[in-house]
């Protein structure tokens, strides 16, 4: 087992690898920027470095930083946990470069990945369905792009290959626009991502977000641990993550799962990944891969068992998955609500101090954050401070456990995104599951 980790993140991420650390006897190491200093994995971690002032570019992204840190405390790997570094290869490659253990895919694998284009690709000729596109970048022929647009047929949409999280993409309902658009989004991705390349796919209408959890060691073993839904999203961003998915059934869970194993092997995944796909009248289109592990992945672990952050630890050690495919049962039904210091009207971001903290419990409850009273929120990085999940023998049971548990909640001193929790969940199209990626959006306008 590995003797020593850098948590190269902070929050409730970092509060969630610390804690995996300690179960396995694994000494840690915080970093921290100035502001962070008084996080609670930091308190608790068995060495802390500094690595530099509040903003991120001169901290949690300063990679000499991070390797240094790992260097002056004798630490032999770094995890990266998600956002951040946790999907840059050439932080990956310099992790390793430097002797160290990047807890997470090969460098390559990274870079494979991370290019939207060069994904759909590596994915189509691993057998995995992809939506109608342009199957690789677009030209600068205005006549190809037209030609190309009018035979996958509109709306398309236009996407950034450097993109993700919702960022560098725009759609395009007619042929008049769509010129117009693409450059503008050129523009956007090369100011955003440092690559202004960009494709075409054909714009599902009606899609869920649905995708699948796997796991990859280095002997040549993978499986899948079942799909989450992910459709209740707001700007592209996810408010409330489901697993099981409502209406998937075994079989077709069984099928893209091993299309997902598969495309694992093919490729030489190592450590904890996601398949994301859009799902449109019974069939599954894949759109990216997320090369760590994902804010929602504790929905997963409540319905399977599989301690996701230890198995990280585990790959990376080099041992075994220590799991066979028809060992993973799929049992009961959890739901997670993400809980942002954000005013739940005007969506604004609402830091400041934590005067009163009460975290619900009971049977089926679980929180991940990093909260406590008298902590303070800082204006810095993203607005997430928690995650509330809930679990139940059915998606009924968990329902309501989740409304027994954000009416338990008590955060005071900021503004939180809970009443909009309490909204959804006694929304009725909610309750019935299957809402797309839209839905949740267009409720909001409604009411404004």
């Amino acid at each position: 087992m590995l003797d020593k980790v850098v948590i190269a993140n902070r929050g409730e991420i970092a509060l969630r690898i610390l804690r995996a650390c300690r179960e396995l006897g694994i000494r840690t190491v915080a970093v921290h920027s100035t502001v962070d200093r008084d996080l609670k994995h930091v308190r608790l971690a068995d060495e802390t470095v500094c690595i530099g002032p509040p903003p991120a570019a001169d901290s949690y992204l300063n990679m000499p930083a991070i390797i240094s840190a790992a260097e002056v405390t004798d630490a032999v790997a770094i995890h990266p946990g998600y956002g951040f570094l946790s999907e840059n290869a050439d932080f990956a490659e310099r992790v390793e470069q430097s002797g160290f253990i990047f807890i997470g895919p090969k460098p390559e694998t990274i870079r494979l990945m991370g290019d939207k284009v060069s994904a759909i690709r590596a994915m189509q000729e691993a057998g995995v369905p992809c939506v109608p596109g342009s199957d690789g970048p677009l030209g600068d022929d205005a006549d190809e792009t037209l030609r190309m647009a009018h035979q996958i047929g509109y709306p398309i949409i236009i996407k950034a290959a450097g993109g993700g999280g919702g960022r560098g993409m725009r759609v395009v309902h007619s042929e008049a626009a769509l010129l117009t658009t693409l450059d503008l989004t050129r523009s956007e991705a090369g100011a955003a991502f440092g690559n202004p390349t960009v494709y075409m796919e054909k714009y599902l209408e009606h899609p869920r977000h649905i995708e699948i959890q796997v796991l990859a060691d280095t002997h040549g073993h993978a499986i899948h641990l079942g799909e989450r839904d992910c459709s209740m999203q707001r700007r592209h961003q996810k408010v409330i993550e489901e697993a099981p998915a409502p209406g998937i059934t075994p079989e077709q869970r069984r099928r893209i799962g091993q299309v997902c194993v598969d495309a694992c092997q093919r490729i030489g995944y190592r450590g904890a990944g996601t398949f994301e796909f859009l799902y449109q009248d019974g069939e599954f289109y894949f759109i990216e891969m997320n090369t760590r592990v994902q804010v929602e992945h504790p929905v997963t672990e409540l319905i399977t068992g599989v301690d996701i952050v230890k198995a990280q630890l585990r790959i990376a050690a080099g041992l075994p998955l220590g799991y066979r495919q028809e060992q993973i049962r799929i049992t009961g039904h959890a739901l997670e609500c993400r809980l942002n210091a954000e005013d739940p009207e005007s969506f604004i971001p609402s830091p400041g101090t934590i005067s009163q903290y009460h975290p619900p419990g009971g049977p089926g409850i679980r929180v991940d954050s990093h909260l406590y009273n008298g902590y303070r929120v800082p204006p810095n990085y993203d607005s997430m401070i928690g995650k509330l999940i809930a679990y139940g023998e059915t998606r009924e049971a968990a329902i309501a456990r989740m409304r027994g548990a954000l009416a338990e909640l008590v955060i005071e001193g900021i503004k939180t995104n809970a009443p909009l929790h309490r909204r959804i969940l006694g929304d009725a199209r909610f309750l019935d599951g299957g809402t797309d990626i839209h839905y949740l959006e267009k409720q909001l306008l409604a009411v404004r």
